[in-house]
């Protein structure tokens, strides 16, 4: 390239312009370096495969290096979804993407798109769990980058070797509460790996603007530290004053490098460590906590969408929560203040309406003493109480949410005691993944005679009673995170507020049409997920301009228009 230096990523073109243009120039400088041809196949950015036109094939030296049939980017779809769906094993479908997404970016994110219901729970929850479980033994080629203890004092030259230079979002983990399967350490990579292909897939990031990265500080792990695979340091977690100070180099080298408008998305980090990053680095940092800030959001759609056939307004309801960590005290929170909006009382007198129940029992005053920092806002009066079912008698809840990252924890007798008292109560068994469910969706309608409002974390089979199909809600976060993110984006936005999220929840509940309603169902299909986000960036943006923290300006007049036109799209170009 003789010294050519093109700088877009401080331009001031539309996101969807600026796009455009970056994708030329980085095919012009492909070109130019004479890396076309052979090299051409194989940069998954810019390989067709057989979709390369007789033009091209000349143009780009590719005569000879292809077999003579030319394929549309639509039949190469069909016949990978054909050979996808062969495979009985979902991880092995899970490799299969990954292999895809290796070598042909645009047609991966083309399938993912057009195929998301079938597609999500392989990409994401619950195949990547185990994909996660056994990283070191499938892992073939580096995605994002790794920050270890190894690098300290360097954390600035290791992101400086990262090739794309315009990054917007940022997805972090340190691998220490992956799903409900715990300290992973480094193999937890594939959390955000799998989180980054759905901010492109599903909120339309660009792929080249999205960094995986893992912190790797060791792990707690025995088994990983005696398996011979694992990718990670062997040794011990790094605690306190050291891993604090890791991950503070990590944000100022962050911010440093890519901006004041890079998005850091906080991914399976511990409650001990969650809470401290989100609350030190929220009024300096673009940040979003996805376990605490994102569940909250994606839950209180379903709350606020579920009145419809509950009836009554959020603040007559009563919520018991059976997990007290970092989502169940997140959503409470934002539940709380959706109501506090409402009303106008007082955020401390609506949590009044919200109860938890962690390991210990009903968290009460008189176990404040003893309670965590993020706990004690919940610690309400009220006589000691040991277990989930004695609560739900005791509190009379109409809503039942359950974030304990354990089984089976909605026994019968719970399930029954919340049908006895609720005409329709509302059940969410949000633990992931699947195995982790508080219960099933055919065990909520089944013990609750079918009037149960049914959500869950990671997907359930719709399920018949009495002769009536009901269609289980799926409270994913993916709902969420990527319009949400898409949003910050596209608006410049500098900070994250609360009220960014009470917006999304609501984005995404109004998506809830009476045809929904008709078959008890509280979200909306999967399959209009691309609308869905387009929506929620709308409405974050709106948010981020009237609280004067969104930098880029003129504000557009029809923000869902513009969401649309800023979208990635993976449909093939044609390179002259």
């Amino acid at each position: 390239m003789c010294g050519l230096m093109i700088n877009v990523s401080g331009s001031k073109l539309p996101t969807c312009l600026m796009n455009r243009v970056t994708s030329y120039l980085l095919l012009y400088v492909l070109l130019v370096e004479g890396r076309s041809g052979y090299n051409l196949l194989r940069d998954p950015r810019y390989n067709k495969g057989l979709a390369f036109t007789e033009r091209e094939r000349d143009a780009h030296y590719l005569r000879g290096l292809l077999p003579p049939v030319i394929s549309s980017q639509e039949l190469q779809e069909k016949k990978l979804m054909q050979s996808i769906r062969q495979y009985d094993v979902p991880l092995h479908k899970y490799v299969a993407m990954m292999e895809l997404e290796e070598r042909n970016e645009r047609l991966f994110y083309k399938l993912l798109i057009d195929n998301v219901e079938e597609l999500l729970p392989i990409v994401y929850t619950p195949t990547v769990g185990e994909a996660c479980q056994k990283y070191g033994s499938i892992f073939k080629r580096p995605q994002g980058l790794y920050i270890s203890l190894n690098e300290k004092g360097r954390i600035l030259e290791v992101l400086k070797n990262w090739p794309e230079k315009s990054i917007q979002v940022i997805v972090v983990t340190d691998g220490e509460r992956i799903l409900g399967l715990g300290d992973l350490g480094c193999q937890g990579m594939g959390i955000p790996v799998g989180k980054l292909a759905l901010y492109t897939a599903l909120g339309g990031v660009r792929p080249s603007a999205c960094l995986p990265i893992t912190i790797d500080v060791g792990t707690n792990n025995e088994k990983l530290l005696n398996d011979e695979f694992y990718i990670g340091l062997k040794q011990r977690r790094a605690t306190g004053q050291e891993y604090y100070d890791f991950l503070h180099e990590f944000m100022s080298a962050v911010k440093q490098n890519y901006g004041e408008k890079i998005l850091v998305q906080f991914e399976d980090f511990a409650n001990h460590n969650a809470f401290e990053l989100l609350a030190k680095y929220r009024t300096s940092h673009l940040v979003f906590n996805d376990d605490i800030q994102g569940t909250a959001s994606v839950v209180l759609a379903g709350l606020i969408a579920s009145l419809k056939l509950l009836g009554g307004a959020l603040c007559d309801h009563t919520f018991l929560f059976l997990g007290a960590g970092e989502a169940g005290t997140g959503i409470a929170e934002l539940i709380a203040l959706e109501i506090s909006n409402k009303t106008k009382i007082p955020v401390e007198e609506t949590r009044k309406k919200i109860w938890l129940v962690d390991s210990k029992g009903l968290i009460v005053s008189g176990r404040k003493e003893t309670l965590q920092a993020f706990k004690k806002p919940w610690a309400h009066e009220h006589e000691p109480v040991n277990n989930l079912l004695d609560a739900v008698k005791a509190v009379k809840p109409t809503v039942l949410i359950g974030t304990s990252g354990t089984g089976r924890t909605f026994t019968k007798e719970v399930v029954e005691a919340m049908a006895c008292m609720n005409k329709r109560p509302l059940i969410m068994a949000l633990s992931n993944p699947t195995s982790q469910a508080e219960c099933t969706a055919e065990e909520a309608y089944t013990w609750s005679e079918g009037r149960a409002v049914f959500a869950s974390g990671s997907p359930f089979p719709s399920f018949e009673y009495d002769g009536k199909l009901n269609i289980p809600g799926q409270a994913n976060n993916c709902y969420i995170f990527p319009g949400f993110g898409f949003g910050l984006v596209m608006s410049g936005t500098i900070r994250v507020h609360d009220d960014m999220l009470l917006a999304a929840s609501e984005a995404l509940a109004a998506q809830v049409t009476e045809e929904h309603y008709a078959k008890g169902m509280i979200y909306p299909p999967f399959a209009d997920i691309r609308k869905i986000s387009a929506h929620i960036a709308a409405s974050v943006a709106a948010k981020a301009y009237e609280l004067g923290v969104a930098t880029r300006l003129p504000r557009p007049a029809d923000l869902v228009k513009y969401a649309e036109s800023c979208m990635y799209t993976p449909n093939y170009r044609s390179y002259r």
